[in-house]
């Protein structure tokens, strides 16, 4: 894959969207369900509220997640991903088998040694 000067490389931009481990997560989770705000942070274990709403908003302005507001008392509100945000399970899928094979050596490198 070559890239011309002063273009910005695909793969660069894909990194960008993803930038930190919690976004990959966020996907992940929404790739099952819509959740809630709370749901999702317990489902994630160990993202801080800050880091969590960082992230949503900063994926939501990218377009790969929407969030909507019900008008109710107290405030109701719901993440699910957009079809730009869906577009991305190919790569998790392909990120979770290499992780597998990975993880497989690894154990096979402790049991030889």
């Amino acid at each position: 894959m070559s890239v011309k000067v002063g273009q910005q490389c695909p793969v660069e931009k894909t990194v960008s969207l993803l930038s930190n481990k919690w976004k990959v997560l966020i996907i992940r989770e929404l790739l099952i369900e819509t959740q809630r705000f709370n749901a999702l942070q317990r489902t994630l274990g160990g993202i801080t509220q800050k880091v969590l709403t960082s992230n949503l908003k900063e994926m939501e302005k990218s377009g790969l997640v929407n969030r909507e507001v019900f008008p109710v008392t107290p405030p109701h509100v719901e993440y699910s991903l957009t079809s730009r945000g869906r577009s991305l399970e190919p790569i998790l899928e392909k990120m979770a088998v290499w992780g597998l094979a990975y993880m497989a050596e690894e154990e096979l490198q402790l049991e030889e040694s």
